[in-house]
């Protein structure tokens, strides 16, 4: 890839903007294309100054034809993609080798080329399969639309594949499952720039959760119950309401008045998670909200978000998140934090099995 120079965009208060370039590509379904827009134009600071420039481009600065039969004129070229911060590809149906392991045409892969080293890549469903015919996901954990996994990993095997989850972030990569998972993706990276505050503003704008549970796998096709069968619903409300406080799975069962198997059978068909794991990330999200907006000691965080003890929290979320509650903090509260200059505490010995 080649490294051309690049000035950011000013934002408000002369402050720049990360500049983001959405690359349009034959055949895109337009809901797809247009999150990036939509998402990143409603990310706002406190005084409601912009935080993202997102510019729509193509490979050849020409017009797409969209698979809803209209033609997008875009605003750039391959040039945007050379001086982006960030770079977004939407799914395409109008390149079926692809499906095949086949060659990207020659002006996708060339505009590919074209962007930074460092410049931080996202696909939105199928448009994974863009990233890995240029190699960008070789060996890296990535995802895509549930019901094309089959086909994926034959066509890109060196690709860890994992199609239970919405959306995968492996640092400077990032791909999501289909269609809304889109969304999804663009909030979890505005939460990662900016925090919970802006992706919550931006969510409410778009009105849609700032946060979804589970995974792919509450879509996959099943059956339909009949709808005399219990949900567990009611039971994760409940919970919710519960979650400073130890709740074993005996307790969720017999709220949801079903015996241990079929409520965990269950929980998984409607949530794609077990109970344990979603428990589990329903605390690491009031971890994450309390480390992001108080000054809360990491000893109460822990004990507010029912791990109990900062070293639970700990072991949790360098488990889910690679990092520790306190340069978890450190990522929105910057190096001045009080607690960002005490010693970062040595990771306890695992307990015996």
């Amino acid at each position: 890839m080649s490294t051309p120079p690049t000035t950011a965009a000013q934002g408000y208060g002369g402050r720049a903007r990360h500049r983001i370039a959405v690359l349009a590509l034959p055949g895109f379904p337009p809901f797809e294309l247009g999150i990036p827009s939509r998402v990143f134009g409603s990310a706002v600071d406190e005084a409601g100054g912009a935080l993202y420039e997102v510019v729509v481009c193509t490979a050849d600065g020409g017009p797409v034809l969209s698979d809803s039969g209209f033609a997008l004129q875009p605003a750039a070229g391959p040039e945007a993609l050379a001086t982006a911060d960030t770079v977004i590809v939407p799914p395409t149906h109008a390149m079926p080798e692809l499906a095949h392991g086949g060659p990207l045409p020659p002006e996708v892969a060339a505009a590919i080329a074209g962007i930074r080293p460092g410049t931080r890549l996202v696909s939105i469903c199928t448009g994974s399969y863009v990233l890995a015919a240029a190699g960008l996901l070789d060996g890296r954990p990535a995802t895509t639309h549930w019901n094309l996994a089959s086909e994926f990993r034959r066509a890109y095997p060196r690709v860890r594949l994992d199609e239970d989850v919405l959306f995968v972030d492996d640092g400077d990569v990032l791909t999501s499952a289909g269609v809304s998972a889109g969304v999804d993706l663009c909030l979890h990276l505005i939460r990662r720039d900016h925090g919970a505050a802006v992706t919550n503003r931006a969510a409410r704008m778009c009105v849609v959760p700032p946060w979804r549970d589970g995974g792919q796998a509450q879509y996959i096709d099943r059956p339909v119950p009949e709808p005399t069968v219990a949900t567990t619903t009611a039971t994760r409300a409940w919970a919710l309401e519960r979650l400073a406080e130890p709740v074993t799975l005996a307790e969720l069962a017999a709220h949801a008045r079903m015996s241990l198997r079929t409520f965990t059978r269950r929980f998984r068909d409607e949530t794609g998670m077990t109970p344990v794991q979603w428990l589990t990330a329903q605390r690491l999200e009031i971890a994450r909200q309390l480390l992001e907006s108080s000054d809360l000691p990491v000893d109460l965080v822990a004990h507010r978000s029912g791990f109990g003890s900062a070293n639970s929290l700990r072991q949790h979320m360098r488990t889910a998140l690679g990092v520790s509650p306190i340069a978890y903090r450190r990522t929105f509260h910057g190096p001045g934090h009080a607690e960002s200059a005490q010693p970062e505490p040595a990771p306890a010995e695992p307990a015996p099995a």
